[in-house]
This record gives structure tokens, sequence and C-alpha cells, in this order.
């Protein structure tokens, strides 16, 4: 968001939060989407030499080998593909930018609230007082403190389930470089192994594994030993002991925690809310980020076709609504399929959803779903997708 409004000639601001900018968590799908805003920024090139291409995901029952999901990019349009990448080289690619840029950064500042007037004052923890300014644009995720300035004081529903996640080293024997590979037991259990090339260009290639589990529970699985849970882990799925056992500590595995919520209006007098702040959900689709960046996209375009901050801010929501709204029901309809207790939903999942998966236009549907392309993000906006044309590895020449 500071890059486009940085290049379109407004003095911007970021503060952060921690002492040091840096990435949290593993890994994560750039989807046909997201790769669009980055090559509407001009980063694609930069994010292809780090990530790693993903054709297809594909999910089997742990006990029988059935195959129950298996999604083909190139089953809804020609060349399509996602980019799996470790949150460093996205951050990496982008806090480079915006320090080339000479955007000005603040670090270890806590925003607190938002004085709104004429023009907004940001009030920090402290006490201190930053402003006054044009716009603010609360990009401070699910639990931000300043949506409630727009009228939403309501705080993500907490979902049951959560996941450990770890990167780990790559490793190719017995898993396809160019897939997410999953693995279930029934709705409460999967375990995913997700390629996710390199951190920073000359690092090894990495690997995202991650293991769904309530939150509540995570304690008793600690209590009940490391060993115990990897030996539960390579029972289910015995390839995944490449990966287990480079776990040594459960200090390795992060526990992630998700909630649902959906801002009616992301926007209030001269702010804008954008990412999870403004629309969080599980990461079954893997949608977040490239929502957060259609976000970024849609607000910058929104400022520059209009004459006011005010009427931006409403062309702004205008443009994201529908496609917001679609993959958030989208996400909720679908994760108690994979993430739940519920033992008459993988039943359905595993026999009903995966016939008619192989049924056409049922491939293509779930091709858009998971490209992010259900309803377009993009002429809402002002953009034109990127046009797919390799089929080599992400480094090369990709896009015209």
């Amino acid at each position: 968001m500071a890059l486009y409004l940085k290049r379109a000639g407004h003095s911007v601001t970021v503060f952060e939060r921690f002492e040091e900018a840096k990435p949290v968590g593993s890994g994560l799908i750039l989807q046909p989407t997201g790769l669009t805003v980055l090559a509407d920024l001009g980063l694609l090139d930069d994010m292809l030499a780090l990530g790693a291409r993903i054709d297809r995901l594909h999910g089997a029952d742990a006990s029988t080998g059935r195959t129950v999901l298996d999604v083909r990019y190139d089953a809804q349009r020609g060349h399509r593909f996602g980019l799996a990448v470790h949150r460093a080289a996205l951050f990496g690619v982008l806090f480079g930018a915006a320090r080339r840029e000479g955007i000005a950064i603040e670090t270890g500042v806590e925003i607190e609230m938002l004085d709104a007037g004429e023009r907004p004052i940001l009030v920090c923890a402290n006490g201190r007082s930053a402003g006054p300014f044009d716009l603010v644009v609360d990009a401070s995720g699910s639990r931000s403190k300043l949506r409630r300035s727009a009228g939403s004081a309501e705080a993500p529903r907490p979902l049951v389930y959560g996941a450990f996640w770890a990167s780990l080293k790559w490793c190719g024997e017995g898993f396809d470089e160019h897939a997410l590979l999953q693995r279930y037991d029934k709705a409460n259990v999967m375990i995913g192994v997700l390629p996710i090339g390199r951190p920073e260009p000359g690092a090894d290639k990495m690997a995202a594994f991650f293991w769904s589990l309530k939150p509540a529970d995570a304690e008793a699985v600690r209590a009940q030993g490391l060993d115990a849970w990897k030996a539960r882990v390579v029972r289910l799925w015995p390839q995944a002991e490449a990966f287990t056992r480079q776990i040594e500590s459960f200090d390795q595995l992060s526990l992630a925690r998700y909630g649902h919520h959906t801002m009616k209006l992301p926007a209030g007098r001269k702010l804008a809310v954008i990412g999870d702040a403004a629309h969080s959900t599980s990461p079954q689709l893997g949608q977040g980020a490239n929502m957060a960046l259609l976000d970024a996209a849609a607000l910058s375009h929104a400022l520059a076709r209009t004459a006011s901050v005010e009427t931006a801010l409403a062309a702004y929501a205008k443009a994201r609504r529908w496609h917001v709204r679609v993959f958030q029901a989208l996400s909720l309809a679908f994760t108690p399929f994979y993430q739940s207790d519920s033992v008459a939903l993988p039943f359905i999942r595993d026999r009903l959803v995966a016939t008619i998966a192989r049924i056409p236009p049922a491939p293509q549907f779930l091709a858009s779903m998971v490209a992010g392309t259900v309803i377009d993000p993009f002429g809402r906006i002002g953009i034109e997708e990127a046009r797919w044309d390799f089929r080599q590895d992400p480094g090369h020449d990709t896009t015209r």
C-alpha cells in the first residue's frame, strides 16, 4: 500500500509495532490474484525468483490413500499457477522496494486509536500523537484497534481449529515440488507439505509443514511429548518422516490461531481498512495475502481515479465488496469439511464431493475458487490480470 501511494506522489509514513520490521509466519500461496498485483507493482520477477510454482493441490485420506481433493490451476484457464513463498521472501521483496523508494518507516510504534477529525491524528500507546494525515490506512491485522473508528468494534469470531506450522528444509523424495500435498484423518487432522522456495536469494529451498489442531489442545500435545506427536504424524503419513525428523523441539512449531470476520464497510472518515483488519478467515482457501494485495491495489486505483478521499473510499469499498463477501462465504462453508469435529462432513467430502469434483464444470469451479477468480476481482479495481505465458521454472521470463 505504501509503495502504491508513494509512487502516486503522496507523502507516506509506515508505523510498525515491532522494534525491527520483520516477517512473521511460515509459508503461503500467492494466487493469480496476488501475483497480478505484484506485477502491477513491478515486483513479480523478484518474487518468481524466490518462490515455488504450484500447479495443483492434492489431498488424500490418510488411512486409505483415496484422493479426496485434486485441484489443478489449468483446469480453469490456460497457464495460471500459484506461487508458494516463504513469508520472509514476500516481506523481503516488498520491504526492499519500500526502502528503495525512500518510504519513511517508524518502528516500535503501537497505535492505540484514531482521533478522527478533518485531518485524523494517530494516538500511540506511549501517549505520543502522530499526524495530522489526509488518510490513514489500517493494515494492522485481525486484532486491529483502529477499525472501531470505521464503526466496527466486533472482534473476529475464533475458529475452533488452528495449526502447528514449521519452516523446514525441502526434501524432494516422495513429494511433488509443484504441489500442495495434504493428508486427512476425518476432519480433525490435516497434515500438509508445501514447497515454498527460498526465503532469500542464495538460501536453501524450504517447505512449510503444518498439522491442524485445536489451539486449546496444544498444551496437551506438548505434554505428551515430541516423540509421541511425531509418531502419530508418521503413522498417518509415513513419507512425512523426512520433515518430522528435522523437528527437534516444539519451539520449532508456531501455533497459528484463526478467526473469522468481515467488515460491512471497510472505511470510515479519512480511514481505509485493508487486509485481515477488514476481513479474516481460515487459510483453507489460501486467499489471505492475496485478498490484502487486492485491497491495496483497489484503494490505490480508487484514489487515482477520484477527486477526493471520501469519494475514493466509497469507490474502494464498492470495488472490493462482492469479491470479499463471496470468498469469505466460501471459506466459511468449506472449512468445516477439512477442519472440524464433524463425522458427517468428512464422509460427504470423501465420497460425494470427491466424486462430483471430477465432473465438469466442478474442476473449473474449484480451480477458479483456489485462484481467487470465481468472480472477476480485476476489472472492479482497475487492473488487468497478468498473462501467464510460460510453463518453465518461475525464474524465467513470465508475463507480457
